[in-house]
């Protein structure tokens, strides 16, 4: 356990709220402890009760049973809730002055605190600056200043780093490894779980229950011994993935440095591959010949996707259920046809200026069908520039966007009938249903009555929504609000799919299962087009384009990308070393340039 004194004790904490039902009990019987100099991360799947511990430590709820004790009772908190809670029309400065108001600072203490803090979070020379005009991580970092006008005794940070770049996390987690240097104590709660393995401490919720409170490296011992990566040199890993996913003694399978990185049920000597995959590929020797399966260390994810999943008897079974109905809903035959060497996207010199400020400067590349391309970048990259261009929501200051064989300058509207958008925020009717929602969307797509039943059928179905079907969308979990805008945005079967960080937020079963559609998808010959914050998901894309201030810096297969750019060993090295290498070998050229 970490040295620190304990400055706020947990005991048996229970809190329950009123449900359509009868009572829903957010927690129960947690018992854990926050210590003075530490970082101890709140981890958990959507709605397992992580947000409403953080409010029962502010004060915001009672607890219906069990205590909250402070040590010391003079203890300072600062809160930062989800989401930045900014003013966009004021500046940098005048969002900090409004918090200093609000705590009842002086002047002098004031100007004093705004130096220190602007300083340290690299946002001194954007003090003048509008807070609606600031990327994501540095609204991250400006919310972050807001709540520490005052230096508090207890910081509490709900999912502070949801949405941002892997470099301005880096930059988030540095600054708050400072503040505990201060005797500071953090509750850091993350949907990041490389995030997780840096926590001094760890609580873990699932529905509500600790399952577990210690040191990070003790919960990830439990998988010690049922870890292992495949290497498959020359096979489709998303149809190899799909395949040991049903396979019985397997628990896990993500997709990592070029290959898959497998988690068992039980401890012991890896099985035979051949007794992991289908009749069809166990017999044909040139698939496993050059396959090799080799035990690697335990990572903390492991151990968390073990710990929520091992209860769950039937995932392999769901997995591979309605496997028809899905193609039905996932795909549609005349993009299938097309899957392979076709073009489905094709950008080529892209540009877009806003006044004297060019977004996206003269990118190219192409998409085929049945593929998944990958956009990656720093907040105010562009990418969501190009997604708007690419959609004909943004026209093109100059260059050439061409979508499903049509030419986006010219004819917009004919294109978006054969596109298929997921935005970054949840933008559906929050007071209609579920089955409303996917009602109005089958209408406004103009599909007929019977093809319209039939669409929102296979929705509920394969999305597994049909249990929430007709709850009001905006009470959703966030899981399950991502469900409902996928469906909303293949309800036509486009045959190209545009996702604006379709992850953003998620707990790690929730993104796999997303991953699960998407495969799904590209097999079905649906062209993607995606992007994403979390860098071990963009392993999952065939091609990658990694953008910084609006220009591609690097562009391939993301194990090509890795072991051109990542500086280190190749076998150990991810797409995140390369992504990070890169910008800051980008920083680097511009400060010397600037000297």
């Amino acid at each position: 356990m970490s040295e620190g004194a304990v400055l706020v004790e947990l005991c048996s904490v229970t809190k329950r709220f009123a449900g359509p039902a009868g009572p829903v009990t957010a927690l129960e019987d947690l018992t854990a402890a926050i210590r003075k100099g530490a970082v101890t991360g709140l981890i958990g799947p959507d709605g397992a009760g992580k947000s409403t511990l953080i409010r029962l430590i502010v004060g915001m709820y009672e607890p219906d049973a069990g205590e909250i004790r402070f040590r010391e009772r003079s203890a300072g908190i600062a809160y930062m809730p989800q989401g930045t809670g900014l003013y966009d029309d004021l500046s940098v400065e005048a969002n900090m002055a409004l918090h200093a108001d609000l705590r009842g600072l002086t002047s002098q203490r004031r100007a004093d605190r705004f130096d220190t803090l602007l300083e340290r979070t690299g946002l001194a020379e954007f003090r003048s600056r509008l807070a609606g005009r600031l990327s994501g991580g540095m609204r991250q970092k400006l919310a972050l200043a807001c709540a520490l006008v005052e230096p508090p005794a207890l910081l509490l940070l709900d999912e502070p780093s949801a949405g941002v770049d892997p470099l301005s996390r880096r930059e988030l987690w540095s600054f708050v490894q400072d503040l505990t240097s201060e005797g500071i104590a953090v509750l850091w709660s993350t949907a990041y779980l490389d995030e997780a393995e840096r926590c001094d401490e760890v609580i873990v919720l699932a529905s509500g229950r600790s399952v577990f409170a210690g040191l990070p490296a003790d919960f990830t011992e439990r998988v010690e011994g049922r870890t292992f990566m495949l290497q498959a040199p020359g096979q489709t890993l998303r149809t190899l993935q799909g395949q040991l996913l049903a396979a019985p003694p397997v628990l896990d399978v993500v997709r990592q440095a070029g290959g898959l990185r497998l988690v068992l049920r039980e401890a012991g000597d890896p099985p035979a591959l051949e007794t992991l995959v289908d009749e069809g590929m166990s017999r044909n020797k040139d698939i496993l010949r050059n396959a090799e399966l080799s035990a690697v260390e335990p990572r903390f994810e492991d151990a968390l996707v073990a710990a929520l999943k091992q209860d769950v008897s039937d995932r392999s079974e769901s997995v591979a259920a309605g496997e028809d109905s899905r193609k039905d809903a996932f795909g549609r035959s005349d993009a299938k046809d097309k899957a392979g060497d076709a073009t489905a996207i094709v950008a080529e010199d892209l540009t877009r200026r806003f006044g004297d400020f060019t977004a996206v400067d003269r990118v190219g590349f192409e998409v085929n069908y049945g593929q998944v391309f990958g956009l990656v970048g720093p907040n105010g990259a562009g990418k969501s520039t190009i997604f708007k261009m690419l959609c004909g929501l943004v026209p093109p200051s100059s260059g050439i966007a061409h979508v499903a064989g049509v030419d986006i300058g010219r004819a917009a509207a004919s294109a978006r009938a054969q596109i298929g958008y997921m935005s970054q925020h949840f933008a559906l009717y929050a007071d209609l249903s579920v089955l409303r929602n996917l009602n109005f969307f089958a209408a406004v797509y103009g599909l007929p009555a019977r093809r319209r039943r039939e669409r929102v059928e296979e929705m509920l179905s394969s999305l597994g929504l049909d249990t929430v079907a007709d709850q009001p969308s905006g009470t959703l979990p966030l899981g399950f609000k991502q469900r409902l805008s996928l469906a909303c945005a293949i309800m036509h079967a486009p045959q190209v799919l545009f996702l604006d960080e379709p992850t953003s937020g998620v707990d790690p079963l929730v993104r796999r299962e997303f991953w699960l559609h998407i495969n799904r998808m590209a097999e079905s010959g649906v062209a993607i087009l995606v992007t994403t914050h979390f860098m071990e998901e963009a392993e999952y894309c065939d091609r990658l384009a990694i953008i910084d201030r609006g220009k591609i810096i690097a562009i391939g297969p993301p194990r090509d990308i890795t072991e051109e750019y990542a500086g280190k060993d190749t076998e150990t090295a991810s797409v995140e070393d390369a992504f990070i290498a890169l910008l800051q070998r980008r920083r680097q050229d511009d400060s010397e340039a600037a000297t």
